[in-house]
């Protein structure tokens, strides 16, 4: 493995992970709670995230704080791994998020990219906190620390608005392959997503992916 130095510092450091659907259950919860926030701050709930397989091209791993929201408005600090790509295909997607209302607690559920069709996406971030998968394997990965430069994924590591940590890791690979993914996550953004096949299911009860 080689590493990749530049002049500018991130501010993220390298955790493994798989983009999912967190938009959408983002806005679900803030619907949910009443509090649909302009900027993309973190509703305060996490989800869990499912996928029979991930590939990836344009793959970049680091680290970040984002501010968590709670019902009353009061923000905190919460470390997270974010991992971007310039395109992923996703097999066997599965998304859900517990959405707590006064009369009891429902499961908002989306599944897709189980009928044949992948689910695609591109520009694909995601913020978690949490990823088990049976096997990832990277291609051509390089792994460097604070002034490293991304060039294979879709972070601009050069750009003023990456001011980082002193100290901060970050890695990138050509591409990345993930198998059986479990993860626990709070946030994504995506260029564009495209759902096969998209079944999304609001029932009482806990019905989680896994």
């Amino acid at each position: 493995m080689s590493q990749t130095f530049g002049k500018t510092r991130w501010k993220r450091f390298a955790v493994v992970m798989v983009p999912t659907l967190a938009a959408t259950a983002a806005v679900g919860v803030s619907i949910a709670q009443g509090a649909l926030a302009a900027s993309f701050a973190l509703s305060g709930a996490s989800f869990k995230v499912e996928a029979g397989s991930l590939h990836g091209d344009g793959f970049s791993q680091y680290g970040t704080v984002d501010a968590v929201v709670d019902s009353k408005g009061a923000k905190t600090n919460l470390p997270v791994a974010v991992s971007g790509f310039n395109s992923a295909s996703i097999t066997n997607l599965c998304q859900s998020v517990d959405v707590p209302m006064p009369w009891g607690d429902y499961t908002l559920r989306i599944t897709a990219g189980d009928a044949g069709t992948p689910v695609a996406a591109s520009k694909l971030f995601i913020d978690m906190t949490d990823l088990k998968a049976d096997t990832a394997t990277f291609n051509n990965i390089n792994i460097g620390v604070a002034g490293g430069a991304i060039s294979k994924g879709p972070v601009d590591s050069t750009s003023a608005g990456q001011p980082g940590f002193a100290g901060s890791f970050g890695q990138e690979a050509d591409s990345a392959d993930l198998t059986n993914v479990k993860q626990t996550a709070w946030a994504t953004s995506a260029g564009t997503f495209a759902l096969a096949n998209m079944h999304l299911n609001l029932s009482s009860g806990s019905n989680p992916c896994f």
